[in-house]
């Protein structure tokens, strides 16, 4: 049992929920919860489980077989509080391998819908996103480079383990993916508050792409600029703009909406 905070293996997991360059160089990330536990394992991404003295003490006797076959530390209670992101933790915390993913997959899929995001910095709005994406149909993310890293331990749980069937990837060069998505018959829809028509006055069918900008500023003008066409949500009363998160989704679910119609 690991017992000691300066262990290596604690204080490289504190390191990996801190420090983005930490699970860039080690291409791994922390995910903490018995749901992300099991989705890690299910998608074959899991390197190894750290478990409370308390959880394991109870798995061992109710349910052992979760644990067969897999790695795993067990670790006492009070260096498990330490190194638990979260303020009522469930009792382990895995160690998991990043998911690589290409630009052509997500370029050559026939039914592609994709979210495009622009310089996202909230963690929750990016986990919501993730989430809603796979709940309407999206077959990938792409996001600048500037945006929040998707395996910020916020977005990781906001994700509710989509984040392991989601295909996602940052853009080296956001206007000029853009431009290769068009080349590829992806039609962009840019969210925009001087867009010239509703959302819900457009047809998605085909290949295409919501965009969704900055929290704060929106979608730059050179982004929008490229886009084929700017929509926007209708609003009564004195709301100027909805929360990133909400407005993706209610333009993802639009595009699903009209699928489901046509399907």
């Amino acid at each position: 049992m690991i017992t000691s905070v300066s262990n290596p293996q604690i204080k490289n997991l504190i390191q990996l929920q801190n420090k983005s360059k930490a699970r860039q160089e080690q291409r791994a990330f922390v995910a903490e919860g018995i749901k992300m536990f099991e989705e890690s394992k299910e998608g074959g991404y899991l390197i190894k489980a750290y478990m409370g003295e308390t959880l394991y003490q109870q798995w061992e006797k109710e349910r052992p077989d979760l644990l067969e076959g897999y790695p795993y530390e067990v670790v006492s209670d009070a260096v498990f509080k330490v190194v638990a992101d979260t303020l009522t933790p469930q009792g382990i915390i895995c160690l998991v391998k990043k998911p690589a993913y290409k630009l052509d997959a997500l370029l050559n899929n026939p039914k592609a819908k994709v979210l495009l995001l622009e310089d996202i910095r909230d963690p929750g709005n990016l986990g919501t996103m993730v989430r809603t994406a796979e709940g309407a149909g999206f077959t990938g993310i792409i996001l600048t480079k500037s945006s929040v890293d998707m395996y910020n331990p916020k977005v990781i749980r906001s994700t509710m383990g989509a984040i392991y069937r989601m295909p996602f990837l940052y853009a080296e060069d956001f206007q000029e993916t853009l431009k290769l998505l068009q080349e590829n018959g992806i039609t962009i829809y840019a969210a925009h508050l001087d867009g010239a028509e509703y959302y819900d006055k457009v047809s998605y069918a085909g290949k295409c792409a919501i965009m969704i900008g900055n929290e704060a500023n929106g979608i730059s003008p050179e982004a929008a600029g490229i886009s084929d066409q700017c929509i926007k949500i209708p609003m009564e009363g004195s709301v100027e703009s909805l929360n990133a998160a909400i407005a993706a989704s209610v333009l993802m679910y639009e595009v699903y909406r009209q699928k489901r119609l046509n399907d």
